[in-house]
């Protein structure tokens, strides 16, 4: 059964509405407060959306999507737990830069990559494996993130501690948020050990990113943030324009598909962390596109509307706002 869904709600009282209204009747001039309503039905539709793709694709769905203006909250089984696969390795690069910001490691120290470090899956590693081959700490996080190598991955986990990603997490807030395997590892993943997280936390830990609202100083944090901009294909991308700048990591097993992501659409950014698992086939990841897609076309609709509804271009908009996005 489906979870009960969150949607942040209007904020204004009906009896003050009315009253704005009134006294808007002898002005000429409509309050701001009166157009919420019509932004209430948008918000409202969308989370209908949400709900009925949920209803109607092949597997379960977990999504929540949080409006980095207005804080408000879409969300599907929300606190529901889902595999990871490769999402999960946000959680490893948060934790390398964290440990780098406590002067624990360096982003340029070396770390050789030997013959046995070799992992399945995704990567270019094992070809760099005669025992020679030495790469930087950071080098290797790019890898992790961009072709989501895993030995890339393995090594890094190596170096910062499996158990203290996890407990990072829980530290920042995100107790679901769990890494309990190497990559690829299919024998533990049957015994149920798995990497593991919430739609709310996976979220919530974007939104920390986005804000670097982390124990990481803002200079590393927009580092580790340009990583997770490097531009590739995957989930995502395929439902959002190209030229939105998007700090996100996908995975995938057999029959799951999940992706984290920072969408910073101009004039109105937004966090999606969307899950599917128990898919056949392409199920997966085409609610995943579906959900891309869906959130785009939303938000898009938001960030060029006036008060009236009514569009006008994003830049004149900033410009009467004081550059800060109406919510």
């Amino acid at each position: 059964m489906r979870q009960s869904a969150g949607i942040g709600r209007a904020r204004i009282a009906s009896r003050f509405l009315g009253i704005a209204l009134v006294l808007a009747s002898f002005s000429g001039v409509a309050p701001v407060g009166a157009q919420e309503p019509h932004r209430e039905v948008l918000s409202q539709r969308f989370q209908a959306e949400l709900e009925a793709l949920a209803d109607t694709i092949d597997g379960v769905l977990g999504v929540t999507i949080l409006d980095l203006e207005s804080g408000n909250v879409y969300s599907v089984n929300p606190t529901l737990v889902f595999p990871q696969a490769s999402a999960i390795k946000i959680s490893i690069l948060v934790e390398l830069y964290r440990q780098v910001d406590a002067g624990l490691l360096r982003l340029d120290e070396r770390l050789p990559v030997q013959a046995a470090d070799a992992a399945g899956g995704a990567g270019v590693l094992p070809f760099f494996g005669d025992g020679t081959s030495q790469l930087a700490l950071r080098d290797l996080a790019v890898l992790m993130i961009v072709l989501s190598d895993n030995t890339a991955t393995n090594l890094l986990i190596a170096r910062v501690g499996m158990e203290q990603v996890t407990r990072t997490m829980a530290d920042l807030g995100f107790p679901s948020i769990r890494l309990q395997r190497r990559m690829i590892q299919t024998r533990e993943s049957a015994r149920g050990i798995e990497n593991i997280a919430t739609p709310a936390d996976a979220a919530g830990l974007m939104e920390r990113i986005h804000r670097c609202a982390l124990p990481i100083r803002d200079s590393l944090c927009e580092d580790m943030r340009t990583i997770l901009e490097i531009p590739r294909t995957g989930t995502l991308p395929s439902g959002t324009p190209s030229g939105i700048p998007l700090a996100w990591k996908s995975g995938s097993l057999e029959g799951v598909a999940v992706a984290w992501g920072i969408v910073n659409l101009p004039g109105r950014p937004y966090v999606v962390a969307a899950m599917v698992n128990y898919g056949e086939g392409d199920a997966a990841g085409a609610a995943l596109r579906q959900i891309a897609a869906l959130s785009h076309a939303y938000f898009a609709r938001l960030a060029r509307s006036t008060p009236h509804g009514a569009r006008v271009p994003l830049p004149v908009l900033l410009e009467t706002r004081g550059g800060v996005p109406n919510p």
